[in-house]
């Protein structure tokens, strides 16, 4: 069989001294950190969508990247194409993770009874690409928001039998995942949400989110998916406003409709960036919810108001991330998926090679230097010094319940107390983290 990137064989840790572009300077798989291999810790994958389903083409242009897999022609066999490219790259990469819509992977036909014929085909494909390659699936989902009957949402649609139809896909795309060994189901909410309130009931659409959200918990115990559930949360675009804004707004969703413990996060950096908040922020608050699962690892642009889906390469964001997920115990079922593409302008094939092996590189710096963090502990000893009150008598007291409005009223007066602010020294730490980044 033809290979598409035929100038390459698979891609190699070199070290950092290494000049070569299609090696590795940080990420070396089985390098040990904190007991672990790299591999182990990152959990890595591509995605198949903006690698090998997009050609370049944005809404002021055409597509650049003239992929042949993407051209005219019987669209089973271009599917066939592009899995063969798609898994080409995986193993020469050397990332051990994918991820996938049913829609990547499979062409959507005319019927439903065309989808499922084409899904079921390309799962067979797909299961033996991934026994050739060892390549796993990191997670599967269903594309709910891309073909023009999801313009108005899928689970929030004012038509019931819309509703279904999404139901259907994601019935066969929870199906396919299991086979496929996948470790997680993810939902995105893309357009469940509203343009304007003029023509919305907010309850209703609620309500028929929290339902679609319950069924889908009831087929995974009843084909006994062991995988974990993921939300992705974003605040807006396409629609003006999701209702899966951010890991604070997803957790109270999942309390109001009793999932919090089916459900957690699947976080994208350049959601969170969006949502107005901090990558860290995201990653900090659904661990402290305790619905943390998974990222997608990329980045926006701060001139541009929109999901750009660039590759991650800031090793001090990533490092914080890095250092709130190991504080945790790691991932479990979840990993780094870089949910990232191209620029128009990188028009050359190995440009794949390319953003990914920055990417992976920078997330192993990132690895690293966390490690640091963690070995040295001053952050966390800081934060315990901060904290510290809330240990003694008084702190306890409080959260257990001992106390009243009363009685600590009482209690200030009797003995007179007046705290005073105390520093929480941010410069310092500030200083403290650059110099194990930059040292």
């Amino acid at each position: 069989m033809a290979q598409y990137f035929d100038n390459l064989d698979k891609i190699v840790f070199e070290g950092a001294d290494s000049t070569n572009p299609l090696a590795f300077k940080h990420y070396n798989a089985n390098e040990k950190i904190l007991g672990k291999t790299m591999a182990e810790h990152l959990r890595m994958a591509a995605c198949y969508w903006h690698n090998f389903c997009w050609n370049g083409q944005d809404v002021f242009g055409q597509g650049t990247f003239g992929r042949p897999w993407l051209e005219a022609g019987d669209a089973m066999e271009r599917a066939r194409q592009k899995a063969d490219v798609a898994f080409e790259f995986f193993s020469k990469l050397g990332i051990p993770y994918y991820c996938f819509h049913d829609i990547d992977v499979a062409p959507e036909g005319n019927s439903i009874r065309e989808y499922i014929n084409n899904f079921a085909a390309m799962t067979d494909v797909l299961e033996q690409k991934q026994a050739e390659t060892g390549v796993k699936l990191l997670w599967g989902t269903a594309n709910l928001f891309s073909n023009p009957r999801y313009a108005a949402g899928a689970a929030t649609n004012p038509d019931p039998e819309v509703f279904s139809y999404g139901a259907t896909q994601v019935f066969h795309a929870m199906n396919a995942t299991q086979r496929l060994g996948g470790e997680n189901y993810v939902l995105w909410g893309g357009r469940e949400g509203y343009e304007t309130l003029l023509n919305t009931d907010l309850r209703q659409e609620r309500e028929q989110l929290g339902r679609f959200m319950q069924m889908v918990v009831e087929h995974k115990h009843k084909i006994g998916f062991k995988g974990m559930l993921l939300i992705e949360p974003k605040p807006q675009e396409p629609t003006k406003h999701q209702y899966d804004y951010d890991s604070a707004t997803v957790y109270g969703f999942l309390k109001q409709y009793g999932l919090e413990k089916e459900f957690r996060v699947n976080i994208e950096a350049n959601h969170a960036t969006l949502a107005g908040h901090s990558f860290h922020h995201e990653v900090a608050t659904a661990i402290s919810l305790g619905i943390f699962g998974s990222i997608d690892a990329n980045r926006g642009d701060a001139q541009n108001g929109w999901d750009t889906d660039q590759f991650p390469n800031s090793v001090e964001e990533l490092s914080l991330v890095m250092y709130e997920i190991l504080k945790a115990g790691g991932f479990s079922t979840g990993g780094f998926n870089f949910d990232a593409k191209l620029r128009r302008q990188s028009v050359d094939r190995y440009d794949l090679f390319h953003g990914h092996i920055g990417g992976m590189d920078h997330l192993a710096l990132a690895l690293k230097k966390a490690a640091l963090l963690i070995e040295k502990d001053f952050l966390g000893q800081a934060v315990a010094k901060r904290y510290a009150g809330w240990s003694a008598p008084l702190g306890q007291g409080i959260v257990q319940g001992q106390h009243s409005l009363q009685s600590l009223a009482e209690l200030v007066e009797q003995k007179q107390l007046s705290p005073q602010a105390v520093s929480g020294r941010q410069e310092l730490l500030e200083n403290q983290v650059n110099l194990v980044l930059y040292r």
